[in-house]
């Protein structure tokens, strides 16, 4: 008997318990359930048998519950596959497929079923005229006409004879008729009919006497060896599989008197393979699976490419997905990027990314978010970051601050159209991204004064939107930070915790205020990724790693005990990962792949689009990159003013500033007014010093009331910290 038949009988049995169950209860009196319940107080008499699923009413709140969750349960009225075009061009594509390997199979086996209904068509006719001789002198009837004779019962036995001389005389006339009738037939044929018609009807003649002829333990027609990319999956091979695990509960729930193992939902057609939802037995949890999908794979006779067993976050954690494709994932045909030859995005839309293993699309929300891109070295890291740079790169509006601390070039192609580039793990190009990262954290209070100060209903949601992201006055346009390799700034003596600082509140505040950074790392470790980095980023995508710490360091706490595991990943897994936080569950996904060649033509576009649009800007213009200086804020305000000056206007004092100093306060010079005012505002509130209206003269001579300091504050807050130890 085998796995499956024993879980069936299991089954049956378990069933047939629970109706003697429902039988038993049926039958019991109302009198005799309250006399075999003891009452509150009373002790429970040796013997007694207490029922512990007791019959109740359900509450209210209980029966809401379970009628949702049979409307859960139920079935869809369209199937799946039929929903969405693409789904149902697979399904047909599929059936297509199968249908014809099989009649091809069997075409091309013409000639040996051919042979073969020859080489059995003499038996064939000597069985037919056996059968004709048995048929015409009835000796079907011949053992009861014998039994009579020797019981010496003589009536029976006459109307017996008479019965069979009947026949016999009946059959002839019928027999010499289709004779007579089969011979003309042949004549006509013989005579008439055409050469092809004659060996037409001699090969049905040897067929059908071939088919008459065979015995019955060798058919005729071979079974068609199907190959896995068009072989249906079944429920048995299923069980099957789970069964090869090793698992003890599930070889237990596979056995005889088990309880067994449950589909939730028919297995079906799921884009280019097939998708089996699975009720795990009792006990046993889907990542006890996933550690062992080789296995699992092995039990359905796939390549491993073809093996996806995934969780089900929504439902408890033995509910198994089980997707089994039609080849393997990395030698599926990609579909193009739908970006690479033409388009452009907006950030605050999901930016196209690349496939999941079912073939379907997968985009990611970049806004309001930040990134971190993890896996061992050579497994399409920087080839997954590269392509949701391209696409920010076509946003107009964007802002790319980009660096390549691996040296190697990946993202040249982006030089063009970033604001700050460089590469390299050298001490320039780290203190080139150190700088940069100094300027976007000061944007953050910046732009967090800008909107504090914008009308309610512009900013609604204390935050950047499309609309304002639009308005050049405002700056708020989005901000790109990417860092690939980024484990060599984090980690290095003299730039590492300075870097930190900067990383940690961008994170944490720039989403927000319309700034992402995306962080690209092969060591993700408590050295080289801070924790307060790793831990606030909401979107994360991990390709292949080797043990669960850096799988959780990248995809989160807990991931790999609930299923979620970059371990699985092989050898040829390139550019596949787990993405978590793009979905509402965790998904795996294959980046789109976008070589160097095709990464110039779309970035040609991006450098178009923003020419067209006049965003160019930092070093894709010619201005210098990011420089590491050090400077005094409160010393440089006290340089530019004048002791007469007791009160002076922030916008004033940045221009001043900028013109004083522009490797440090360039970026504020081309800046609107109220702009360069909430810049400065929100540096000086890092040392204590107070803005408030301020009385002034503008350029036009006109008096008015703007946003400024008093001098003395600055002076008080300078002396303060030069006194400090």
């Amino acid at each position: 008997m085998t796995a499956t038949e024993e879980m069936r009988e299991g089954m049956a049995i378990a069933l047939q318990a629970e109706d003697e169950d429902v039988r038993v209860a049926a039958e019991t009196t109302p009198e005799q359930a309250s006399q075999g319940a003891p009452e509150e107080g009373d002790g429970v008499l040796e013997g007694t048998v207490v029922l512990v699923d007791q019959a109740h009413r359900p509450e209210p709140t209980d029966l809401l519950a379970e009628l949702a969750a049979r409307r859960r349960e139920r079935q869809p009225l369209v199937p799946l596959w039929l929903r969405s075009r693409a789904d149902a061009l697979q399904v047909l594509k599929w059936q297509a497929e199968h249908t014809g390997y099989v009649l091809a199979y069997h075409a091309l086996r013409t000639p040996k079923y051919a042979a073969k209904l020859a080489g059995r068509s003499p038996a064939g006719a000597w069985r037919l005229l056996v059968a004709l001789v048995r048929w015409l002198f009835d000796l079907e009837g011949r053992p009861v006409r014998r039994a009579a004779a020797t019981k010496e019962e003589a009536a029976e036995y006459l109307a017996l004879s008479r019965q069979r001389d009947d026949r016999v005389k009946a059959r002839l006339w019928t027999l010499l008729v289709g004779v007579i009738t089969a011979v003309l037939v042949g004549i006509f044929a013989t005579v008439a009919a055409p050469t092809w018609v004659q060996w037409a009807i001699l090969g049905v003649l040897i067929a059908g006497a071939g088919v008459l002829g065979a015995p019955a333990d060798q058919p005729l027609l071979d079974r068609a060896v199907v190959p896995n990319r068009v072989r249906k999956l079944t429920g048995d091979q299923v069980l099957d599989a789970l069964g090869s695990l090793g698992i003890s509960a599930i070889n237990q729930a596979l056995g005889k008197n088990g309880r067994g193992i449950t589909f939730p939902a028919p297995i079906m057609r799921d884009g280019p393979g097939w998708r089996a939802e699975v009720d795990l037995p009792l006990g046993v949890t889907v990542a006890e699976v996933l550690d062992k999908r080789d296995k699992l794979a092995s039990g359905l006779r796939r390549a491993l490419g073809c093996v996806w067993p995934e969780p089900v976050s929504e439902e408890h954690p033995g509910r198994l997905v089980l997707w089994v494709g039609d080849q393997e994932m990395r030698k599926a045909r990609q579909p193009a990027w739908p970006l690479a030859k033409s388009g452009q995005v907006s950030l605050f839309e999901p930016v196209p990314y690349g496939n999941d293993q079912r073939g379907r699309p997968i985009s990611i929300l970049l806004m309001f978010a930040n990134v971190l891109i993890g896996s061992m070295p050579r497994y399409g890291k920087t080839f997954a970051l590269r392509v949701l740079l391209l696409a920010c790169a076509l946003d107009p509006l964007a802002e790319l601050r980009l660096f390549e601390l691996k040296g190697t070039g990946d993202l040249s192609a982006l030089e063009k159209v970033a604001h700050h580039y460089a590469k390299g793990a050298t001490d320039s190009a780290k203190a080139a991204c150190v700088a940069s990262l100094a300027e976007v954290y000061a944007e953050l209070d910046r732009r967090a004064e800008v909107i504090d100060g914008l009308p309610r209903h512009q900013a609604p949601e204390f935050k950047v939107t499309p609309e304002l992201a639009a308005r050049r006055d405002l700056g708020l346009h989005p901000m790109v930070v990417a860092i690939d390799e980024c484990q060599e700034l984090f980690a290095d003596d003299e730039y590492g915790e300075e870097a930190a600082k900067y990383a940690t509140a961008i994170i944490k505040r720039g989403p927000a205020l319309g700034i992402i950074l995306i962080l690209a790392t092969q060591r993700p470790d408590k050295d080289s990724l801070p924790k307060a980095i790793s831990a606030n980023a909401g979107i994360r995508i991990c390709l292949r790693v080797m043990g669960w710490q850096e799988n959780d360091m990248i995809l989160g706490t807990g991931m790999h005990q609930a299923g979620v595991k970059a371990t699985m990943f092989t050898l040829n897994d390139k550019g596949i990962s787990w993405a978590v936080g793009i979905a509402e569950d965790p998904v795996i996904v294959r980046s789109a792949y976008l070589d160097g060649p095709t990464s110039e033509l779309i970035a040609e576009r991006a450098l178009h689009l923003r020419q067209t649009t006049g965003t160019l800007s930092g070093q894709a213009i010619g201005q210098e990159g990011p420089q590491r200086v050090s400077y005094d804020l409160l010393a440089d305000i006290l340089t530019v003013t004048t002791a007469k000056e007791d009160k002076v206007w922030n916008s004033t004092v940045v221009d001043r500033l900028a013109d004083f100093r522009p490797d440090a306060y360039g970026q504020w010079a081309n800046l609107e007014d109220d702009a360069k005012t909430a810049a400065l505002t929100a540096r000086l509130k890092e040392y204590g010093v107070k803005t408030e209206d301020t009385w002034g003269r503008d350029a036009a001579g006109k008096g008015r009331n703007r946003k400024g300091f008093n001098r003395s504050d600055i002076a008080d807050a300078y002396a303060r910290r030069k006194a400090q130890p």
